[in-house]
């Protein structure tokens, strides 16, 4: 069974400054925070991985976002079948992270910052609005896929919100209700194929506090740090990790003549 031990000092610091990093951008933007760890530990380790660590810092991160944003959550009832259709679709992407090779899932991780980065994708709103159903199956279907397979949904459902022009304080807590129940259906189901357990659970608990931390830190540096630098910042950010994934992947699979040494 995967144990966060088998990695050296040098290693757990870098984790840890990640999920720090990662928990304050959260707080700040109020999202992002596994966008943000999961690529910068993809550069370490392989994607696997990067998601069993990330799974109860994850989760405690998006507990608290609700718990801070619970007025708002009565905004969000529109969007239950979204959560629903996003927690079937990673409970499916769960399994396959589970039983295949987590190598491709690098390419497909540096692919959908990509599509974060690039966020003028629109879908036209009258038939977001016309098939509201049909829709929110849809972009929670593949969000849930994305989030079960690279950790990373909000670059689908970003795509989904903004198309309707959903306003933010109603897009945060619902996001952050999808990321949740995306990150329980992970869990049942790397626990019941063997690759997640109590030790894991126990040597991961500090990250998650300091996640917690980082990201009410992040809360209250929200309203005098210009959001509009931090979210330059991220991206620039995301965009040398997306490159770095996309070597890492050319590298190992000698796609690239060269780049293997």
């Amino acid at each position: 069974m995967f144990s966060l031990l088998q990695f050296d000092w040098p290693v757990l610091l870098a984790i840890t400054a990640a999920l720090l990093f990662a928990g304050l951008i959260h707080g700040t933007l109020g999202l992002g925070f596994p966008m943000v760890a999961t690529p910068i530990l993809a550069t370490m380790m392989d994607v696997r991985s990067a998601i069993l660590i990330t799974l109860l810092p994850t989760m405690a991160v998006n507990i608290a976002s609700i718990f801070n944003s619970k007025s708002s959550l009565k905004n969000t009832r529109q969007f239950w079948p979204l959560v629903f259709f996003t927690f079937i679709g990673s409970l499916a992407g769960t399994v396959v992270l589970a039983a295949l090779d987590p190598a491709p899932f690098r390419i497909v991780l540096a692919a959908l910052i990509l599509l974060y980065l690039w966020n003028n994708l629109r879908i036209p709103k009258p038939w977001l609005i016309d098939n509201a159903m049909l829709a929110m199956a849809i972009f929670g279907l593949i969000a849930g896929l994305a989030a079960g397979t690279t950790n990373v949904m909000v670059a689908v459902l970003i795509v989904y919100f903004l198309s309707l022009e959903t306003p933010r304080s109603t897009m945060v807590p619902a996001l952050n209700s999808c990321f949740l129940v995306g990150k329980a259906s992970q869990i049942v189901v790397l626990a019941v194929a063997g690759l997640v357990g109590f030790r894991l659970m126990l040597e991961t608990a500090p990250l998650a506090v300091a996640a917690v931390i980082a990201l009410q830190l992040g809360q209250r540096l929200r309203s005098r740090i210009d959001v509009g630098t931090y979210q330059a910042i991220l991206r620039k950010l995301l965009l040398i990790l997306a490159i770095v994934l996309i070597y890492q992947f050319l590298s190992e699979t000698n796609l690239v003549p060269g780049l293997s040494g």
